[in-house]
């Protein structure tokens, strides 16, 4: 076993991607950028994800790894070009955890969850007030977020000011609503009308996995991979008769779909 720290592994890791986008390094690490590593990174934290709902975990060692790499990537170009290093980032997140634990850190108190949210917002607003450039509420949550995590967002932070429900039964209705203005919609609206009362009626759904505690995005990461196994088992006893799905009618596959449920 190695006796090397956390620490200097991490320096090694800094040297290797240093060394790699050296004049004399990897053509391929020397040609990229800001841009052109982004999608590399989205596709890191999905591979993260996916690890640890398969619980994985040698595999989400090694995932977490290409995951560092992501950000040390990033700083190393940040470093070429003047605009930031490492140590500026560990810095940053440092004094941020601290900063934002005042109940672990210094005198605040927090018996529960909900008690760290509510330190956490109020931390976060001082640190907007000090900043020289006035800003709205959902200005700091990225456009360019996933659709399901922007919602996310930006329901947290108006809960946090107190646009909310009081309770989850009040959410269900919302959704009822949405419910009956869709069927309306499909009725005859346009097809822009359409998308846009689905589009209502899912950030609704969003609002309720908040209530309930639920992330909406693992969910349905999971119901996906319930759906893949189910239609992997379809596809498996079909096989057993030297057929397709296409070749089978739906209450076939209705029928093995159920056989799977089972199972």
């Amino acid at each position: 076993m190695s006796t090397e720290t956390a620490g200097e592994k991490f320096q090694q890791l800094v040297a290797i991607m240093a060394r790699l986008r050296a004049p004399d390094g990897c053509p391929w690490d020397r040609e990229q950028t800001f841009d052109s590593i982004k999608p590399y990174t989205l596709e890191e934290t999905y591979e993260v994800l996916d690890a640890i709902d398969r619980r994985a975990w040698s595999e989400l060692a090694e995932e977490l790894g290409d995951f560092l790499l992501q950000a040390v990537f990033y700083a190393q170009m940040g470093t070429e070009q003047n605009l930031f290093r490492i140590e500026d980032a560990l810095d940053a997140i440092n004094q941020k955890l601290v900063r934002r634990h005042p109940h672990v850190f210094g005198e605040a108190s927090a018996e529960t969850a909900d008690d760290v949210k509510a330190i956490w917002g109020r931390v976060k607003d001082a640190e907007k007030k000090e900043k020289s450039k006035p800003s709205g509420l959902l200005s700091g949550v990225p456009r360019t977020l996933p659709a399901l995590v922007e919602a996310q967002q930006i329901a947290s932070r108006a809960a946090g000011v107190g646009f909310d429900w009081e309770k989850p039964e009040q959410v269900l209705e919302k959704l009822h609503e949405e419910l009956a203005e869709l069927a309306e919609a499909r009725t005859g609206a346009s097809q822009d009308r359409i998308e846009d009362e689905l589009g209502d009626m899912l950030f609704v759904m969003v609002n309720l996995a908040r209530f309930l505690k639920v992330d909406p995005e693992q969910a349905l990461r999971r119901t996906n991979a319930k759906f893949r196994a189910r239609w992997s088992h379809i596809e498996a006893r079909l096989a057993e008769q030297s057929r397709k799905p296409e070749d089978a009618t739906i209450d076939e596959m209705e029928a093995l779909w159920q056989e799977a449920k089972r199972k």
